[in-house]
């Protein structure tokens, strides 16, 4: 963690590697067997693997219980089968390998029989990667088709993938938003910049809004530490996802207020060969609008809040 905050304050650029270091090497260390993770943490640790997350689907992004993609296994053998789409797939184009959240239990619904599966992404003619363009011009995200990929490594046992699934998600939602923040920081610093030179700053409702987004982080960045440390409770990912999406939606919006109109317009040198071209402020303002709704919508962490920490009677099935 200390590591991964210093890389983060250098300025050095994203890792690719990322989602396997902070998302499926802390799983394989819960929930592998001993083969798994001799052959997998190491090239993680090295960055010569890189790994994507197949979990939503069409029809099961928040309510990931939906699953639909199937993993059939051999007979007699290990190797599985997997036939099905994922979408929203971050990083799928550059990926050597994808853990794949599959029903192996025909017939099973919601949470049962569901596997948690390691695919090797480079099977050309039964795994498709098809890149999705977002509002900011980029292709961060990906759709990926299966048409019966080999898979021949299952985490945690048959039929246990949903366990296994929460599990990293609280990885994803807890502790390892620490270097996040680091992030979040150098954003706030850069939006203040820009409120003492557009003059915003002598607004004493953007003053106001600038010292609260700067209370909030440090809030966010001692709940995580106690997350680390081992003291917080069982909804502590969830509440942690639900601070940090908000947050970063409503610095997106301050950072074109305080702008003005220069916000809303493209750069000087705008061509129509580069029309998705955006400032550092533009960027964060669009980018940030998915941040309520991917690694877990706001609405299902507040439910899953209410439930599990709370003790509140369970949401009704088809409740909206």
């Amino acid at each position: 963690m200390v590591w991964a905050e210093e890389y983060a304050r250098s300025g050095a650029p994203p890792r690719s590697g990322h989602i396997g270091e902070n998302l499926l090497g802390p799983t394989l260390i819960a929930h592998g067997t001993d083969e798994q993770k001799s052959r997998f943490l190491p090239p993680i640790a090295a960055g010569a693997e890189l790994w994507c997350q197949g979990y939503s689907e069409p029809g099961a992004g928040s309510d990931l219980a939906g699953i639909r993609t199937a993993a059939v296994r051999e007979p007699g053998g290990r190797t599985y089968r997997v036939t099905g789409q994922k979408i929203w797939t971050s990083l799928a184009h550059e990926a050597d390998w994808c853990f794949v959240l599959a029903r192996t239990e025909p017939g099973s619904v919601r949470h049962h029989g569901l596997t948690f599966l390691l695919v090797p992404m480079d099977q050309p003619g039964r795994i498709e990667v098809r890149p999705i363009r977002q509002m900011t011009g980029t292709s961060d995200f990906n759709e990926v088709f299966f048409d019966g990929a080999h898979a021949e490594h299952v985490v945690g046992g048959e039929g246990n993938g949903w366990r296994v699934a929460m599990s990293l998600l609280g990885f994803e939602r807890g502790v390892s938003t620490l270097a996040q923040q680091i992030g979040f920081a150098e954003e706030l610093g850069a939006v203040v910049r820009a409120a003492e030179e557009s003059g915003a700053v002598h607004d004493p409702v953007v003053r106001e809004r600038l010292v609260r987004q700067w209370a909030e982080l440090r809030t966010m960045r001692w709940n995580a530490l106690r997350t680390l440390g081992g003291s917080g409770d069982a909804g502590a990912p969830s509440v942690a996802k639900l601070l940090w999406a908000g947050w970063h939606q409503r610095l997106g919006e301050l950072a074109v207020l305080v702008r003005g109109a220069a916000a809303s317009v493209g750069p000087a040198d705008w061509s129509a060969a580069t029309p998705y071209e955006l400032d550092a402020s533009q960027h964060l303002f669009l980018f940030s609008r998915a941040d309520t709704i991917y690694g877990g919508s706001d609405q299902i962490q507040r439910t899953i809040i209410a439930e599990r920490v709370l003790g509140l009677p369970r949401e009704p099935k088809g409740a909206v």
